[in-house]
């Protein structure tokens, strides 16, 4: 054990010694996301939509199967009462709500008006926003069509409700990303040369020759990372809280947690990385040229998944950071427990176990 803790202290010798990989570590990441909170300002398909009918006659039938054939939108469920609501938005699927209010039919005819409740999730205010105007425009046509032909106009009144950011605020979107591409990237980078650093200094050959198995060896190298990535994830919390003002509606316990997993599932990435590239130069460019454009493109960050082709939006499964959001985001925005993100933290287990255990098959191979 002795050995063990002493092998562990010269890795963090050592990064306190490389003033690089220190500013790699805290610089870069504070300069990142101030420049991402100041800089971001962003089409849909196939997005899941709830109906709560209230009247349930064949006007408000006639509007559910227009926005139901359209390309944009896809009825994932019917709902019941306004309580059920919030539950379905916690659920995370469900990104609107179409309200019809009572006697929806009647009260179009007997008054020329009649109300519809745009109900959105705006944790992706953009999104959010354009959802609305989406479905607005539907209701707008659909009334265009109804006036076509009568003297008499009849409007259809939509009224937008933006839940959890109902001020549209883009901090709540770019934060979480943000933070899932900053601890994402430093934490594969840092971890990604260490073991090729051994290669190029020649004290490789020393460690394959100690008395540590390639469990400790790997456990060691991740360790000191986690320490300094957990730091830089409570920078990186603070900010957003005290200078952009980002909410924490969840358990701050649960939340740290969360980030400590995706810490040690983008470390072990890193270590993964790290085993099959020979040269520092080879293990940068794979964690920065295969890493940095699939978690900002297909995470979720900027581009809503559900409009992306069906081949990305599998491949985006494999991408840690699409669940590391939606976890921030529910925990963030929603406050919400373990019960709804249980599946997206098994998901990230999964995943850091697979490449932990790749890991140390690989360096066990450079053994023998």
């Amino acid at each position: 054990m002795n050995r063990f803790l002493g092998f562990i202290k010269k890795e963090f010798y050592h990064i306190f010694r490389d003033r690089r990989s220190l500013f790699i570590l805290f610089g870069m990441p504070i300069a990142q996301i101030m420049l991402f909170g100041f800089a971001i300002t962003n089409e849909i398909n196939n997005v899941d939509i709830a109906i709560l009918d209230h009247s349930k006659d064949a006007t408000t039938k006639e509007i559910i199967n227009k926005i139901a054939a359209s390309k944009y939108f896809s009825i994932k469920q019917f709902v019941e009462n306004e309580k059920e609501i919030e539950s379905v938005f916690k659920k995370g699927k469900v990104k609107v709500v179409l309200s019809f209010e009572k006697d929806f039919s009647k009260k179009l005819v007997k008054n020329n008006n009649a109300t519809v409740q745009i109900i959105t999730d705006a944790t992706d205010p953009n999104t959010a926003n354009t959802i609305s105007n989406f479905v607005t425009a539907i209701l707008q046509k659909y009334q265009q069509e109804l006036n076509k032909d009568i003297s008499v106009v009849y409007q259809i009144i939509p009224q937008t409700r933006m839940v959890y950011n109902p001020e549209l605020k883009s901090v709540f979107m770019f934060v979480p990303g943000v933070m899932t591409i900053i601890l994402m990237l430093v934490s594969a980078m840092m971890t990604s040369i260490s073991i090729t650093k051994e290669k190029e200094m020649g004290t490789m050959e020393i460690l394959l020759v100690s008395p540590l198995n390639p469990f400790q060896v790997i456990i060691g190298k991740v360790v000191p990372y986690i320490f300094l990535s957990v730091i830089n994830a409570i920078v990186i919390i603070l900010l957003s809280i005290f200078i952009f003002k980002m909410p924490v509606q969840g358990s701050l316990f649960l939340l740290g947690a969360e980030s400590v997993l995706f810490i040690i599932t983008s470390l072990a990435l890193g270590i993964l990385i790290s085993t099959v590239s020979e040269t520092q130069q080879t293990a940068m460019m794979i964690s920065l040229m295969g890493l940095m454009l699939p978690v900002i493109i297909l995470s979720g960050f900027i581009f809503p998944i559900s409009s992306m082709p069906l081949p990305l939006q599998v491949i985006s499964n494999i991408i840690p950071a699409k669940w590391f959001i939606i976890i921030l985001k529910a925990i963030m925005l929603k406050g919400v427990g373990i019960a709804f993100i249980w599946k997206e933290t098994l998901i990230l287990i999964g995943m850091t176990l697979f490449f932990m255990g790749l890991s140390i098959k690989k360096y066990k191979i450079r053994l023998e």
